[in-house]
């Protein structure tokens, strides 16, 4: 009998109601209440977590991100009333980096603007605001469940939030298209390949995948694309921004991945077994952009912008923030320090400028004049 708590929840699941889709078993390891890896005490990012993201290396992150919000506010002709909502936004920080540059350099927009944070755990809460207090007045909070009901316009963003939405697993054998479930043997978790448990799976691999080779494994993505399709239905004219590392899908699903981008991540290192600290341990798999490309087309949304993290953050503003550096009142030793710090963010090559990717979507917003669009330096 195993120790950890929620393994043994879920094995017990397993014992009373069968085997498992792998998409039920990520989504108990990730989100189980008080004991999945997102839903139980512990600092997950940083250096003392289990992997960094863009908003943990530098706050230019989100200023860039901000320049950029600051012109769909232009671009929306300056509308009173702005929202922003921020999906998975975690402890804050990205949303405090975004208002903390509107107030100090966008104050019209600022003043237009009402933050609506949305994370599904509860604990956050008080994280956030204590971080943004600066900003009490402009604060409002959803659950995930309460997103379906909003209705704004706006700009949404989210940063690595798709990528631990839970997946199917599928493989292509010699019979056909076979899902990965999860099982017992003994006592022990383990896999075991049938038929799929939703023709979903295959008619959305027909859609925005790419035929799969024998023995090639893949993941499908259901649970992203329906709460894509719930943030498409709330943004009545805006902008959604999309940060996360993934691909369209003629990358995602090309040969050279033949087992898949699902990936494990403990106190910095990578691991590609999904049955070990179950609970203790993040699951990801990479983002299909195509997918919220074309369905996205399909609602009604129109894509603006695609590409590698670096050549954004090039466009929209991050040359001002090394200007800023170099115009601070510092030592050489520190600006060079956060001249390095900042080269982390549009580093290629494996690093995190081509690593992630940034989607911007729009509706209702007619020829938007972003940044991103201007193409600097590249």
């Amino acid at each position: 009998m195993s120790d950890n708590q929620l393994e043994t929840i879920i094995s017990d699941r397993i014992r009373q109601q069968g085997r498992m889709t792998f998409c039920d078993f990520m989504a108990a390891c990730l989100y189980e209440p008080g004991l999945g890896y997102y839903t139980s005490p512990g600092r997950k990012v940083g250096t003392a977590g289990d992997f960094y993201t863009s908003i943990t290396v530098h706050a230019a992150f989100g200023r860039v991100i901000a320049r950029e919000i600051a012109r769909m506010w232009r671009s929306m002709d300056q509308p009173a009333g702005f929202a922003l909502v921020e999906v998975g936004a975690g402890h804050g920080r990205l949303s405090c980096d975004i208002m903390d540059f509107l107030a100090e350099r966008e104050p019209a927009c600022y003043a237009a603007s009402r933050l609506t944070l949305v994370e599904q755990e509860p604990s956050l809460t008080g994280a956030q605001a204590e971080l943004l207090a600066n900003h009490a007045g402009k604060l409002d909070w959803r659950t995930p469940a309460q997103l379906a009901e909003l209705r704004f316009s706006g700009v949404l963003y989210s940063n690595e939030l798709l990528d631990a939405m839970p997946v199917h697993r599928v493989i292509m054998t010699a019979e056909g298209l076979r899902e990965i479930f999860v099982t017992l043997e003994g006592e022990q978790l383990a896999e075991q390949l049938d038929l799929p448990s939703s023709p979903e799976l295959e008619a959305y691999l027909s859609r925005y995948g790419t035929p799969l080779m024998a023995g090639q494994e893949a993941e499908v993505s259901l649970a992203g694309l329906a709460w894509f399709e719930s943030v498409a239905a709330a943004l009545e004219r805006g902008f959604l921004l999309t940060v996360d590392y993934g691909f369209p899908k003629a990358e995602l699903y090309t040969p050279r991945r033949r087992q898949g981008t699902l990936l494990c991540y403990h106190q910095h290192r990578v691991e590609d077994n999904p049955y070990i600290r179950v609970g203790q341990q993040d699951i990801t798999s990479h983002v299909n952009f195509s997918a919220l490309m074309e369905r996205g087309e399909q609602l009604g949304l129109q894509t603006v912008w695609f590409g590698e993290q670096y050549r954004f953050l090039l466009s929209a503003g991050i040359v001002e923030e090394f200007a800023a550096i170099e115009s601070a009142e510092l030592p050489e030793a520190e600006k060079l320090k956060r001249r390095l710090t900042l080269k982390r963010l549009i580093m290629p090559e494996g690093g995190m400028g081509d690593t992630f990717r940034i989607l911007v979507q729009s509706r209702g917003v007619e020829r938007p004049a972003l940044g991103c669009l201007q193409g600097i330096g590249l």
